[in-house]
Order: C-alpha cells, then structure tokens, then sequence
C-alpha cells in the first residue's frame, strides 16, 4: 500500500510541477487525479506543500534576475519599484487566503464538482479573452503602474477557488489591464514566489500537530516530482506563449473539466 501511495505521490507531483505555471489550475488537477486514485493526505496538506518543488523551480531558472534585483535594490529605483509591485500583487490574497483557509481546505477543496465547473468556466474565459483585440501598453514587468499591480493581486484571489488557477487568474487579469503575453506570464512567475512560499508556511504552521514523520516521503516524493516538471515548464513557457498565446490551454482546461464531471456522474 505504502509503495502503491509512492507511486501516487509521485505522479501528482509531476502533475504540479507540469500544470503550476500554465493557467490551468495545477491544484484543480491534483485534487480530481487524488479524487480518481483515491489519495488521501493528512489534512491536504500534501496538495499545498508540494508547491515548494515549483517554487524552487522558478528560482533556480531566474536565479541571475533575482541576484540581480537583489544586489542592486538599495539604490536601484527600479528594483525598488518591482519589489514594492509584487509585495502590492501578493497581500490581497495573502490576506483573504490567511481568512478562508479553513473553508478553503475543508469545503473547497472536498468539492470535485466545483472543480471541473470552474476548469470549464475558466477555460471558457481564457479562449474569450485570448482572442480579444487588446492592445498591449505594458511589457516591462518593472513598470507597471501600481494599479495594475494591485489589480494583478485582486485578480489572483479568485485563485482561492480550485480550478481557477493562481496563474490563469493572473494573467486573465494581466491581458485585461494591457500587460502583453509574454510579460503576464513572466509577471505570474515572480508574483508564484511570495504567493507559495507564505501558502506553504501557513499551511506547514496550520498542520503542524496532524503531520508526523510517516508523511514525509509522501510529501518529498511530491516535492522533487514537482521541481523537475517545473523546470521544464519554466524554461519554455514564456516563448511558447509570445508565438502561441494561451488558446490551447483553453482548451486544455475543457476537456479535464468534462473529462471529470463525466467521470464524477459515472463513478461519484
């Protein structure tokens, strides 16, 4: 049984690590595989904490950006101002996500059905707004006007909701507001770091008496899964979306939707 939750762990992990940074809700995705494979984690912290893999996985890639902003932000203005525009994009759902945990994690995210509904939804929303003529007024994730940060961070709260997608949330958000595809999903990258680093330590802190050293390699088969993925992930999406936009993962997101609800009125 304990080989066969390996095995388990590790396809989920893969999962996240593939769907974390593409807008079609990697929690939506290992919520209904979990659901189908009959996985269970104590307290579902398994979905949240794995999400460090990907993390780590954006900052290896843009490990010399990072370095960069980081030497250069005591007299840099512009790294000052894309500190200050992430720190603007992350509190609104670091603050409703730190209010709703509860109700997000026992009630959500026990709601299969809402997941394959808001994969449809947000499926439908991503083939619309991908075809609207927008015309791009931002590309330089370092210039933004902070309005548009903060619209970024109001729009990600909707990502509290499984199968809306953190990063399908933002980059909707993102497009709407004039941000060009390539810098929307770049933007969505950096806005991840903050964003599932404060989700996994709270979720760590709120599980901290149910978790034992039995689900650790669960969980660090999870982790490394989801780092390698990501990787890949990283290293390629933000060219495949400047030359392609984000029509297939409409798509995508439709037919996991379906796929699950017709398997959930099937099998249950």
């Amino acid at each position: 049984m304990e080989s066969q939750t390996i095995v388990e762990a590790l396809l989920l992990g893969l999962l996240e690590g593939l769907t974390e940074f593409i807008p079609v809700s990697s929690t939506g995705h290992i919520l209904l595989a979990g659901h189908f494979l009959g996985f269970e984690s104590t307290g579902k912290a398994f979905e949240v904490l794995i999400q460090l893999g990907a993390i780590l996985a954006v900052v290896g890639v843009f490990f010399r950006r990072l370095w960069t902003i980081f030497i250069k932000l005591p007299h840099s203005r512009r790294s000052k101002r894309f500190v200050l525009g992430v720190l603007i994009a992350f509190l609104p759902a670091a603050f409703l996500g730190a209010l709703m945990h509860d109700f997000i994690k026992t009630v959500l995210f026990e709601t299969p059905m809402l997941i394959c509904i808001m994969l449809i939804i947000g499926g439908v929303v991503l083939l619309v707004v991908d075809r609207m003529p927008l015309e791009p007024r931002y590309r330089d994730i370092k210039e933004f006007p902070f309005a548009v940060y903060l619209g970024i961070g109001l729009f990600q709260c909707l990502a509290l909701i499984p199968g809306t997608s953190r990063s399908g949330s933002t980059i909707v958000g993102s497009l709407l507001m004039g941000v060009d595809k390539r810098a929307a999903a770049e933007f969505s990258f950096f806005l991840a770091m903050p964003t599932m680093a404060g989700a996994f330590v709270f979720d760590l802190y709120k599980n901290r008496d149910v978790l034992s050293a039995a689900d650790l390699p669960i969980i660090a088969t999870g982790f490394i899964a989801a780092f390698i993925a990501a990787v890949f992930v990283v290293r390629y999406l933000l060219d495949y979306v400047s030359r392609h936009g984000y029509a297939l993962f409409g798509w995508w997101r439709l037919v996991v939707g379906a796929v699950g609800l017709i398997g959930l009125l099937v099998w249950g």
